[in-house]
């Protein structure tokens, strides 16, 4: 049965963090946006970034030097056009975000001159983060979340999840084949509604929840990944799960994260008894990409068999430390850790999804009129390990890019009047929820045992064929009972697990965040790995 939309609008916008704000307001003057929140609308990942935003400010630095030490800590894949086109465009979208309100800090010089104080990450071979004291993406996200929900041509709907994308040829539309809206959860009135759009954008961020351990919120569960691969576009590069070195290692904490800015400004990362070790594994010691870094870690806690290793600044003057990290200084003093004073147990924890939907320069995915900005993306920026403080950066250039082709787009793109309703005719309210907790807990303990830092062929398949277990039983739940928020999220991950897997078997190297010890080795010449539902034995 088809049915008029109950939701309709220009611009359906998946994601309230910095990618999906970013776009909505650059299109907002013109054209109606819808932005979907799947809880309220700061509560993302981009709010909880503590570092900040790289982009070449200081007359010492340059776009080149952005563009190789992004390049070098890719591990070789990273595709330099897309290195050379966001580190050439960083400035002015940063600019866009300084004009929109968002306060940086700022240091002054001798001779009286205010300029922004730049900081340095791992990585980096210039100070060229942008930052607002240790709670940069805070700053971001309330100022672009302040701006949206004044727009008059803006809608948030919050507590809302996109079920599916709705495809042209799926519901028997002729022409190019193209996205013409989604089927939308609205957890307010529990009940799934219908939304048209000309043009729709994937911000939902990456999919770190298919972990035990992570720093991300709970709404990171893979949600855009899943749903353009089921709508028939190809994913990439999904086996490089890119782990935080330190996250703090607290029971009442488990996923709060330790900035790197700490080790760019001067930290140190030590043994139980107090010994330092990443000079025992790389030259530039705490300063090492975060794969390397991880990895050292976690060789560390399992040769000495102790649950977690510490950072440590105290060595630094007291006020030094309040005066840059305040927050996390504030933190750690509630959980009974002086910063100023004793080092900090941490562990590693999954952070950032370096693949993701394939995209162009413009953000256009393999679907017309489907775009992806952000984390859940590949825009081939990233390789095989994203350089820190690249990452709101990403989100921001690509915001621009595709805002500029939706613009182009919307008024030669047609607004289908009619939809199909959602059957929920043949479906009953679930009679126990407890297998989805078991489904969620078992997937989410057993990619952390087998897909984490350190992964063999043997483990590869063993999650596998977990995995294929799992989604029989999760399909067979989403056919006969009515959707749910744990029921979406967990489809989701399922799905990006097995994709996860699926990239991992396929590389026969180690590079980067893929660390495999049955292919312990860099292959001499290597590339992006590339799925596509095209060419893909589907269940």
């Amino acid at each position: 049965m088809k049915t008029t939309p109950e939701l309709s609008c220009d611009v359906l916008v998946i994601g309230s963090g910095a990618a999906g704000l970013s776009v909505a307001l650059q299109l907002a003057d013109k054209h109606r946006v819808i932005v979907l929140s799947k809880g309220p609308i700061s509560e993302g990942s981009t709010f909880y970034a503590q570092g900040g935003i790289a982009a070449v400010f200081d007359e010492t630095d340059s776009i080149e030097s952005h563009v190789e030490d992004t390049l070098i800590a890719g591990a070789g894949i990273v595709e330099r056009h897309a290195a050379e086109f966001v580190a050439s465009n960083a400035r002015q979208c940063v600019q866009w975000l300084i004009d929109q309100g968002v306060l940086f800090d700022t240091e002054v010089a001798a001779n009286g001159e205010a300029s922004y104080h730049l900081t340095r990450e791992g990585g980096h071979s210039h100070r060229r983060i942008l930052h607002s004291a240790d709670a940069t993406g805070k700053e971001v996200e309330n100022t672009l979340v302040s701006q949206a929900i004044n727009h008059p041509n803006i809608r948030v709907l919050e507590r809302c999840n996109a079920v599916d994308l709705i495809i042209s040829d799926k519901i028997g539309l002729a022409g190019t084949r193209r996205v013409v809206g989604a089927w939308v959860w609205n957890r307010n009135k529990e009940q799934v509604e219908t939304c048209q759009a000309k043009a729709v954008v994937l911000a939902t961020g990456g999919a770190s929840k298919v972990y035990q351990y992570t720093t991300n919120p709970d709404i990171a569960s893979g949600d855009g990944i899943a749903m353009a691969w089921r709508a028939g576009c190809r994913v990439a590069n999904l086996e490089f799960n890119q782990f935080h070195p330190t996250a703090l290692f607290h029971p009442q904490a488990r996923n709060f994260l330790l900035t790197e800015a700490l080790r760019g400004e001067g930290a140190h990362l030590k043994r139980p008894d107090g010994t330092r070790f990443m000079p025992d594994f790389d030259a530039r010691g705490e300063l090492a990409p975060r794969d390397v870094v991880a990895r050292a870690i976690d060789h560390e806690m399992k040769r000495l068999g102790v649950d977690c290793m510490y950072l440590d600044i105290s060595h630094k003057p007291a006020e030094f430390i309040r005066h840059h990290f305040p927050m996390i200084y504030e933190k750690l003093l509630g959980l009974g850790i002086d910063l100023t004073k004793e080092p900090v147990p941490i562990v590693p924890a999954a952070h950032y999804t370096c693949g993701g939907v394939m995209i162009d320069d413009r953000g256009r995915t393999d679907v017309d009129g489907l775009y992806a900005i952000g984390e859940v993306s590949y825009s081939g920026l990233h390789g095989a390990n994203r350089m820190a403080s690249n990452s709101l950066l990403e989100c921001l250039v690509y915001g621009w890019s595709a805002a500029e082709d939706i613009a182009h787009r919307i008024p030669h793109a047609h607004a289908v009047t009619t939809l199909p309703a959602w059957d929920e005719s043949r479906v009953d309210d679930a009679d126990e929820r407890v297998i989805l907790q078991h489904n969620w807990h078992e997937l989410r303990l057993f990619m952390w045992d087998y897909v984490g830092i350190v992964r063999t062929t043997k483990r590869l398949e063993r999650a596998l064929r977990r995995i294929t277990l799992l989604q029989q039983e999760i399909d067979e739940y989403y056919a006969n009972f009515r959707v749910s928020n744990n029921l979406l999220e967990l489809r989701n991950l399922v799905q990006v697990a097995e994709l996860i897997v699926r990239c991992a078997m396929a590389r026969k190297e180690s590079r980067g965040l893929h660390f495999t010890l049955d292919y312990p080795d860099l292959l001499p010449e290597s590339g992006p790995t590339v799925l596509s539902p095209q060419n893909y034995i589907n269940r």
